[in-house]
């Protein structure tokens, strides 16, 4: 990594720094339901939640005790050499979790055995995206709460079952949300997969709550009129922050999409809690840096 002038101690520092705080973007979003919030209870509800991140930072403790698990993606040009990030990232998360900032949550799938230390076969996760041309490295890293995981889901539809305007779409995600209640929870964000295969889909949902800002605009017409649309629509549940009841329910919904097969369309809804630890850096050759979603501490 000697090209971008990265060290171990630059990596270990934006994942303590995930650890005990949320993005901008969140944090923002989460003022402002607080602001709004009509409902006494969910707006106290709201009004802690801010301030427990508040305090994580004075404190320089873990934002929330579920660690989530941690994806990587790594979006890089031509000639560089990603052997550094590959060694550290793993390293900077067993290290935070020796010094308190990250819960030891991470088992053996069928043994449930705890390794200890936040390690493991295929922890973190690591997503490349080779893009020819591009003159920085971008690293984007979220620890995506699992507990919201336990509302989502996947399925394969057909242009049938899609309906007429997407209704059939519509009435699944909401149907989920309800379902999932308080589970994820909310406010939660939601991150939709559309298209590609099953595997595919839920790539696509993942990344899309993962990496985007949840303040901004789709650049497609069509998904970004559906991500309004589900959003407007989820806070009318008035299923609330905790499912306690008020006016938020949802912070965002992102779509990412990929063709697909004529005679399918596969669907992954995606649950994130508002606890949204992640860090964004394009890191480049003259030692620059921009930061995507972390204030450098």
């Amino acid at each position: 990594m000697e090209n971008f002038k990265i060290t171990y101690d630059e990596v270990f520092s934006l994942v303590k720094n995930m650890c005990t705080t949320i993005s901008p973007d969140a944090l923002e979003l989460m003022k402002q339901a607080a602001e709004k919030e009509r409902n006494f209870a969910a707006k106290a509800m709201l009004q802690s939640m801010v301030e427990n991140v508040a305090q994580a930072g004075v404190l320089d403790k873990p934002v929330c005790q579920s660690p989530g698990l941690p994806t990587v993606y790594i979006r890089f040009g031509d000639g560089v050499d990603l052997s550094g990030l590959t060694k550290w990232l793993p390293q900077a998360v067993v290290e935070c979790t020796k010094k308190g900032y990250i819960r030891p949550s991470i088992v053996h799938p069928l043994t449930r055995q705890n390794s200890g230390d936040s390690s493991g076969v295929g922890i973190p996760n690591f997503e490349y995206q080779y893009r020819p041309g591009q003159e920085y490295l971008e690293v984007i890293m979220s620890a995506k709460g699992c507990g919201a995981s336990l509302g989502n889901l996947s399925m394969i539809m057909t242009p049938a079952t899609l309906g007429e305007n997407y209704v059939g779409l519509k009435k699944i995600v909401l149907e989920t949300v309800v379902k999932a209640g308080g589970i994820p929870c909310p406010p939660s964000a939601i991150g939709i997969g559309i298209g590609g295969q099953m595997d595919i889909s839920a790539k696509l949902s993942r990344e899309a709550i993962s990496t985007r800002d949840w303040r901004d605009r789709n650049p497609d017409p069509l998904f970004a009129a559906l991500e309004e649309e589900l959003l407007e629509n989820i806070n009318k549940l008035g299923l609330g922050p905790a499912g306690i009841g008020g006016d938020t329910t949802c912070l965002a919904v992102k779509i990412g999409y990929a063709f697909t097969h004529t005679a399918i369309c596969p669907v992954t809804i995606n649950f994130h809690c508002w606890v949204a630890r992640r860090f964004g850096v394009r890191f480049y050759v003259d030692g620059h840096r921009e930061y995507l979603f972390q204030e450098v501490k």
